[in-house]
């Protein structure tokens, strides 16, 4: 079975087919979806600047972290629901779009971060984190998110290549 008719069988299915054939839930979906990103981006940043000690050094880490947490939690859900929406109902494009592979690639990346730092950085009191650790953490999370939201801006600026140039890109025989 190739990508493609995986990628046809995800958005035939009837919610899928629905949120892309809708003239309204569709884009109420990518605002949200968009609007998700920005908050939960925006939160993202603020721990990983105070996880450099570029701001708010005057707030415990392990404090700023924890008050931040179900904020981050609920926008992620939320985030993820919506684009989760969007990727299926479009599925047999996106699958064959190099930059919502390279997201999909990059959003498997953070979650390795979250695991590996997880323990290390973000569960841990302040006293405890290594700032060496803490700047890892920060830059590595900052680098990962960057490139999951630029792929996800550029998956539409995607072109795929004609037919005609598929056929003149292939070796001969």
């Amino acid at each position: 079975m190739t990508l493609a008719a995986i990628g046809q069988s995800i958005q035939d299915v009837g919610v899928f087919t629905a949120v892309r054939e809708s003239v309204y839930v569709y884009p109420i979906v990518l605002s949200t979806h968009l609007a998700c990103i920005a908050v939960f981006g925006g939160l993202i940043l603020v721990t990983n600047l105070r996880l450099l000690g570029w701001m708010l050094t005057d707030v415990p880490l392990d404090a700023l972290i924890q008050s931040l947490r179900p904020w981050k939690q609920a926008g992620f859900i939320v985030m993820v629901t919506c684009g989760a929406l969007l990727g299926a109902s479009k599925a047999e494009e996106y699958l064959a779009n190099p930059f919502f592979l390279t997201k999909l690639t990059l959003l498997a990346g953070v979650a390795l971060h979250g695991l590996y730092f997880g323990g290390k950085v973000y569960r841990r009191e302040e006293r405890l984190i290594s700032p060496s650790m803490a700047r890892a953490a920060a830059v590595l999370s900052l680098i990962l998110w960057i490139g999951v939201v630029s792929m996800g801006r550029w998956i539409a600026y995607y072109d795929p290549p004609s037919p005609v140039e598929q056929q003149f890109s292939q070796p001969a025989p």
